[in-house]
């Protein structure tokens, strides 16, 4: 559809200074009591902490817009798109500090007001703009690129609610709501100017056009999308980048005539569908209903950006054949794939260009990163569906795959199977679209986030298409940025680097390396594990305080935080524990490593298997805390409603740090680099960058157990493997008999016997292959930590030697090899 408002010329601002007394406390003092009074009408007396945290971020952010105006003049030689449904961006008022430079300035400012920084920051919710990984590297990215002056705007969509807030009601999972655009979100521009009508369903008709033929889409509906920018604060304040996230809008809010009629309700029912597009994230979609959803909240954020960013071109460039020279449009994962045909749409139907040209415009300005090699989430559509929804899309999807399947023939590759191999349209159970086929088609780069998971797209599941054009997969190993999970999370950890290798490791994390050198250093030694007992009684304190258990900060602290899923083996953890809590009852006397074991992550309301390990993880917790006899060696911990707030104080709090996928299915991680650069030692397969860490911090730092990628394929093709593993262990057959006995579900014996059945038949994830040297690594992990010496060596050596996984290194990479975006 076309724009319902171009994008204006950018144009100088009128500056007005924001420093008056020259005083920055002082100024930033009456800033926020104006914000306060003449903007939210409040007294100090009456004033809320929420109150106080919108005041303050309202004067930030004319700090920033001041920066971000300065520099809207100026016309780059080319941005960076970068599309992504998910961005986990969590809160910002402590990245914008920090990276503004201001947290002092602001602390006591706040402080001549009577107020504590630390409480206004506690009084903003988390973004609820995301789920995982996938969302959090988005996030950092994004601040990457501020952080390296590359131009770049990210899209996505403003979710009302977001994902689910997580509760528990006797140990299982309740999903809520999240609220947190309850009280509107204050760092967020509202751009009614930047609206763009988005259509569904209806036909499509044909008309002459010169020499050939025109198509129409004629939408049966259409949604709008409206703009909501927020600003990405770069490192040091010097740029400014934007968040532009849409949220769907009905064309007519209530049907007057219905309304009139007595139809109250009918006369906003198609508000409500419209706005249902940017209600929640990852709607279920185990229904047909719920999978249209899906298809239309990709298909809304998709367009709405193209259109946005194909209207900015036209305004600054003219001619849409330019495109690929100024623009670069990464596509973080399948969600935003519809993007090739819609390009293919705007640039021919709605600007007239032909075919070829439109095409050479798409493949040179696309680029697609896959995260996944699960076939589950590698998208697929319903043919109908699509033809229903999109008909022109799918007209589309059919000419270029025609195209594609018939170059195969002129080059000899013109058998059945083959051509079913690389077909963007899945033939084989009902028809589908591949969309991680289609994104790989119309892509310019297509990317893995890890070594291995790279080499594992190539030989797996795009195996015949990298035939196609070995050139095409590249590998950009994921990063995280080191300002929110060092500088923000471990401040303790942060003064102590600057005071041992010196402030200019702030703006250059490969001068931590310099910390090599202290870790037999008994001084720095002492201090660090000071940063880290401090760390381990806030969380301790924030563990007391939401389940009412008490942790000694003494304790080994073992975490697996993140998204619930059988892949990523939580299951095994909690087995484990089950098997431990039985060594520590067999022999009580044993001088026993005391051990808590914390676990944080949320399950897909429609995941029934990782909604019932949450709850055997729930369970065993309660019978493992309530026993006298393991008083003091073992606790277990299932913090709710996991988040990015939440994981900046678990992460700098951490011991160890489990990353124990199933070798060959985990992209990257991001949360084993985290956790690593804040000393945490990783307890992990060979899967993921968790190879790249091994082989950056040194073997002999990190604890590695089970199959690798290979050896899961081989132990796959034994008959009977999860049984003779089982046979073969009495240890893992000890542990599955007590929880398929319902020792911890005594109100319900057969609870869980759904999970213990599934390992002993058919363990597709091979828990039962990794349990007994998952056991082992775990055993010399407790001698380990009895060695503090030696730990707390491998600690320093963990934080000194990751300054490659930061996102800065990632987002140079992207912009030079794939994006050829020129850095300054």
């Amino acid at each position: 559809m076309h724009a319902k408002a171009a994008v204006a010329p950018a144009r100088a601002p009128a500056q007005r200074p924001l420093t008056v007394s020259g005083d920055p406390v002082v100024d930033l003092r009456e800033a926020i009591r104006g914000k306060l009074g003449i903007v939210l009408g409040m007294t100090p007396e009456t004033a809320r902490p929420r109150d106080w945290f919108v005041a303050t971020a309202l004067a930030l952010r004319d700090r920033i817009a001041e920066t971000g105006l300065s520099k809207a003049a100026q016309i780059p030689h080319k941005r960076v798109y970068y599309l992504s449904l998910e961005f986990l961006i969590g809160r910002l008022m402590s990245d914008a500090l920090n990276n503004l430079g201001l947290t002092e300035t602001v602390r006591e400012a706040l402080n001549e007001l009577g107020i504590d920084l630390d409480a206004v920051q506690e009084a903003e919710p988390d973004a609820a703009l995301g789920n995982g990984g996938l969302g959090r590297l988005a996030a950092c990215f994004m601040e990457s690129m501020a952080s390296l002056s590359i131009p770049a705007i990210g899209y996505g969509i403003r979710y009302d609610h977001g994902l689910f807030r997580q509760s528990f009601k006797e140990g299982w999972q309740q999903e809520a709501p999240e609220t947190w655009l309850a009280e509107g979100n204050p760092w967020e521009f509202a751009r009614r100017e930047a609206t763009y009508k988005i259509g569904f369903g209806g036909g499509v008709t044909m008309s002459a056009s010169g020499d050939g033929i025109a198509r129409h889409w004629h939408p049966a509906e259409t949604v709008l999308a409206v703009a909501h920018d927020v600003p990405v604060v770069g490192w040091r304040g010097k740029q400014v980048n934007r968040l532009r996230l849409w949220k769907a809008e009905s064309e007519a809010p209530v049907d007057l005539a219905r309304f009139n009629g007595g139809d109250h309700v009918g006369a906003v029912s198609e508000r409500m569908r419209a706005e249902a597009i940017s209600r929640v994230l990852y709607p279920s979609d185990a229904s047909a209903e719920g999978q249209e959803l899906r298809l239309r909240q990709e298909y809304f954020f998709t367009s709405a950006s193209l259109q946005d960013l194909v209207a900015r071109h036209r305004n600054e460039r003219g001619d849409l054949r330019s495109l690929p020279d100024h623009a670069a449009i990464q596509l973080n994962d399948t969600h935003p794939a519809i993007a090739v045909p819609e390009l293919m749409r705007i640039l021919t139907d709605d600007h007239g260009l032909s075919w070829e040209d439109a095409w050479h415009v798409t493949t040179n300005t696309l680029h697609y990163t896959n995260h996944t090699l699960l076939p589950e989430a590698l998208e697929t559509w319903p043919v109908e569906l699509m033809e229903r929804l999109l008909p022109r899309h799918m007209q589309i999807i059919y000419l270029i795959n025609w195209m594609h399947l018939e170059e195969q023939g002129k080059s000899g590759k013109g058998d059945a199977a083959h051509l079913a191999s690389v077909s963007l349209i899945d033939e084989s159970h009902g028809r589908r679209v591949r969309m991680g086929h289609l994104a790989f088609h119309g892509a310019r780069r297509v990317n893995g986030v890890s070594a291995l998971h790279t080499d594992l797209m190539r030989s797996t599941v795009f195996s015949d298409l990298h035939a196609l054009d070995s050139d095409k997969i590249v590998n950009k190993t994921n990063g995280i940025t080191f300002r929110r999970w060092l500088h923000t999370a471990n401040p303790g950890l942060t003064k102590l680097a600057v005071e041992a290798v010196g402030e200019g490791v702030l703006d250059n994390p490969e001068l931590l390396t310099g910390l090599d050198t202290f870790a037999q250093d008994s001084g720095f030694v002492a201090r660090y594990r000071a940063v880290r007992r401090e760390r381990k009684e806030a969380l301790a304190a924030i563990v007391a305080d939401r389940t009412g258990i008490d942790l000694d900060p003494d304790a080994l602290f073992d975490v697996q935080v993140k998204r619930i899923h059988e892949y990523k083996r939580q299951l095994l953890n909690v087995i484990e524990t089950v098997a431990l809590y039985q060594a520590i009852k067999a022999e009580p006397h044993r001088n026993w490593t005391p051990r808590v074991k914390i676990f944080g992550g949320k399950a897909a309301p429609s995941y029934v298997q990782a909604k019932l390990i949450i709850k055997l993880a729930a369970d065993v917790a309660r019978a493992v805390n309530d026993d006298p006899e393991v008083a003091g060696r073992l606790k277990v911990v299932f913090l709710p409603n996991y988040s990015v707030s939440l994981a900046e104080a678990i992460i700098p709090a951490a011991d160890l740090s489990e990353q124990i996928s199933t070798a060959g299915l985990e992209a990257s991680g991001t949360g084993n680099m985290k956790f690593a650069l804040n000393g945490a030692l990783t307890v992990g397969t060979l899967d993921g960058a968790n190879i790249e860490i091994r082989d950056h911090v040194g073997a002999d730092n990190i604890f590695i157990f089970g199959l690798d990628a290979a050896g899961v394929i081989a132990r796959k093709a034994v008959p009977g493997y999860a049984r003779a593993a089982i046979e073969a262990s009495p240890r893992l057959a000890a542990a599955l008999d007590m929880i398929a006995s319902g020792r911890f579900s005594p109100e319900e014996p057969g609870r869980f016997r759904p999970l213990t059945d599934d390992l002993r038949h058919r363990d597709p994830y091979l828990l039962t292959a990794d349990f007994d040297d998952y056991w082992r690594t775990q055993r010399a992990i407790d001698a380990a930590w009895r060695d503090s010496t030696t730990w707390w060596a491998k600690a320093i050596h963990n934080t000194a030697r990751m300054a490659w996984f930061s996102s800065d290194r990632s987002m140079r990479e992207y912009a030079d090899e794939i994006w050829r975006v020129r850095l300054d």
